[in-house]
C-alpha cells in the first residue's frame, strides 16, 4: 500500500466511505472535492514527495493555502469551511493507518475553535405567515402549501422530501417510512394539517405520475412513471426562500431552518429529547442537544417564577 500514489489511495478510502461507512452520495462528493484540493496542493508545493514525509509543518503550509484560497465568488473561505478540508483530511489519515500506511497520526492535527453559529428557527407565528402566504387557488400553490406543512410537520431533510413517492404517504394513518442519512430508517409522522393539505393537493392532481411533488413547468414527460417530473431539491430550497420573503419573515430561512423549527416546536412543547432525535433521524444525541439551551422549558419556569422583574 505504501508504494501507491495519492489518487488511488484517495479513490480507495471514497470506496471504504461508500460500503463500509454507508456515506451518502453528497458526503462522498464533498470529501472528494476536500481530497482532491489537498492532493493537487501536496503535489504542487512537495513534488516527489509522499504521504509518509507529511508532517506538522506541511500541515501549517496547507492551512496557510486554505486560509488564502478562494471560491468560485472570488471569496477566501469561510473558517468553517476551511476546518471541513482538514476534517476531511484527518478522516482520510485515520483511514491508512488502521490499513498500515505509514502517515502522519491524524489525532496532531488539531481544528481551531470556529466561533458558534446561532440555530435560526420560525416561531409559530411565523410558520402560520408562512404557510398562508401561498396562494392556493391552483394546484401548483396547492402542492407549495403542501411541501410547507409537510416539512414542518415532520421534519424531513430537504432530500428526503423531494425523493417521496405518492404511495408512500399514508394519508389516514398520517405516518411513513423514510430513508435517511447514512441509510438509517425512520418513521415520520404528519400533522393534521400537513394531511388535510396533502389531501387536497393530491385529489386535485389528475396525473398518475410517481412522486408526490412534481413540476409545472417545461416539458410534460411520461417516462418511468415520471421520474423526471419529479420537483429537485433546489426547486424545493427556491419554493421555501420564494414564500420566506413573500411573507416577510425577518429570518433568512432555509428547508433547514424549518427542520429547526420542528424541533424547537417538540422541545419547546415538552417533547423529550430521545423522541426528536428518533423523529429528526440523528445518529447522535449531541446532534440533537444543540436545541436544548433554547427550549429548555424548565429554567424558562424558573426564570419566570423567580426573577424579580417578572409579574407576580
Amino acid at each position: 500500500m505504501n508504494n501507491e500514489a495519492l489518487p488511488e489511495l484517495i479513490n480507495q478510502f471514497l470506496e471504504y466511505l461508500e460500503i463500509e461507512k454507508n456515506c451518502s452520495k453528497l458526503t462522498i462528493r464533498d470529501y472528494r472535492h476536500y481530497l482532491d484540493v489537498f492532493n493537487e496542493w501536496f503535489d504542487t508545493t512537495l513534488p516527489g514527495k509522499t504521504l509518509k514525509d507529511l508532517d506538522l509543518q506541511t500541515i501549517r503550509r496547507y492551512r496557510v493555502f486554505l486560509a488564502n484560497r478562494v471560491d468560485a465568488k472570488n471569496m477566501t473561505l469561510k473558517r468553517v469551511t476551511q476546518n471541513y478540508y482538514v476534517i476531511a483530511l484527518r478522516s482520510f489519515l485515520r483511514f491508512l493507518i488502521k490499513n498500515d500506511y505509514e502517515t502522519l497520526e491524524p489525532s496532531k492535527i488539531d481544528l481551531p475553535k470556529t466561533e458558534s453559529r446561532s440555530l435560526k428557527f420560525l416561531e409559530r407565528e411565523q410558520v402560520d405567515r408562512l404557510v398562508t402566504s401561498v396562494d392556493t387557488s391552483n394546484e401548483e400553490g396547492l402542492r407549495d402549501r403542501a411541501i410547507l406543512e409537510l416539512l414542518f410537520s415532520t421534519g424531513l431533510r430537504v432530500s428526503e422530501l423531494a425523493k417521496l413517492n405518492h404511495e408512500q404517504v399514508n394519508i389516514d394513518r398520517k405516518e411513513f417510512g423514510v430513508i435517511g442519512k447514512g441509510g438509517r430508517a425512520r418513521l415520520v409522522f404528519v400533522s393534521d394539517r400537513a394531511a388535510d393539505w396533502i389531501k387536497r393537493y393530491m385529489d386535485e392532481r389528475k396525473d398518475i405520475f410517481k412522486p408526490l411533488f412534481i413540476r409545472y413547468s417545461g416539458k410534460i414527460i411520461e417516462d418511468n412513471g415520471g421520474e423526471k417530473m419529479r420537483l429537485t431539491v433546489r426547486t424545493v430550497e427556491r419554493i421555501v426562500k420564494k414564500y420566506v420573503r413573500k411573507a416577510r419573515i425577518p429570518v433568512d430561512a432555509t428547508v433547514h431552518t424549518l427542520r429547526h423549527s420542528f424541533a424547537t416546536d417538540l422541545l419547546t412543547n415538552g417533547a423529550d429529547i430521545r423522541s426528536v432525535q428518533e423523529m429528526l433521524g440523528h445518529k447522535n444525541i449531541a446532534t440533537t442537544q444543540i436545541y436544548t439551551h433554547i427550549t429548555n422549558k424548565q429554567l424558562h419556569d424558573v426564570h419566570k417564577h423567580f426573577h424579580s422583574g417578572n409579574k407576580s
